[in-house]
């Protein structure tokens, strides 16, 4: 069966276009997971104070096409919802449940609950920060290249720039990234989009 060249983090996701409906069913049953999880309330919260999180267990991230950022589709509860998974830094993956789908499936932190979770047939574009999107409107060369790359270049690129800890390294790498794809670079250069070599990425830490 065809298949995409593998990438940075992990392999890179299935060509849908390339498979038929019963091959595609297959791939997606053998993709799906089921699990349950207890919601952890993280020691850092925003000022609604109402979000949880949850570690994937290995054996559910290893069934995802990629080590990096995934968006993924499925329930919590029975109720749906599709959510961008983020690198947990050691080749496994962790989900933020938000204020909004706490309340549409009627649990809390603390609660135990059941996740169904499958990764979508084609990765959602990125919302582009606004500092980038600036920065891109000003160099023509970059900009092209940008909007000729993957999707998932772009989630990469973006991952890179707003994992920066401090204003600064941000606004450099913004201007990093210009350059390189100005260059004609259509992958950001030596992002380890798993955080697993970098020790760059982990989940949040827990309250109390």
């Amino acid at each position: 069966m065809p298949q995409a060249a593998r990438s940075e983090g992990g392999a890179a996701p299935f060509d849908w276009s390339t498979v038929n409906c019963h091959t595609k069913n297959r791939i997606q049953r053998a993709m799906t997971s089921q699990f349950k999880a207890t919601l952890l309330r993280p020691a850092k919260q925003d000022s609604d104070n109402s979000w949880a999180f949850v570690v994937l267990p290995k054996s559910v991230s290893e069934k995802l096409p990629r080590r990096g950022r995934t968006t993924v589709e499925g329930t919590l509860n029975t109720y749906a919802f599709q959510a961008t998974l983020e690198p947990d830094g050691q080749l496994s993956h962790w989900l933020r449940v938000s204020k909004e789908l706490l309340e549409s499936a009627g649990v809390n932190s603390g609660d135990d609950v059941t996740f169904e979770i499958t990764p979508v047939e084609q990765e959602p574009e990125p919302e582009v920060p606004a500092d980038l999107q600036d920065a891109l409107a000003e160099s023509p060369e970059a900009q092209a290249v940008w909007s000729d790359t993957t999707t998932i270049a772009r989630l990469d690129w973006i991952h890179w720039i707003t994992s920066a800890k401090q204003s600064k390294t941000r606004a450099k790498r913004i201007l990093d990234a210009c350059d390189m794809l100005a260059s004609g670079k259509r992958r950001v250069c030596c992002f380890d989009p798993s955080g697993y070599y970098s020790k760059a990425f982990s989940p949040p830490k827990t309250a109390g």
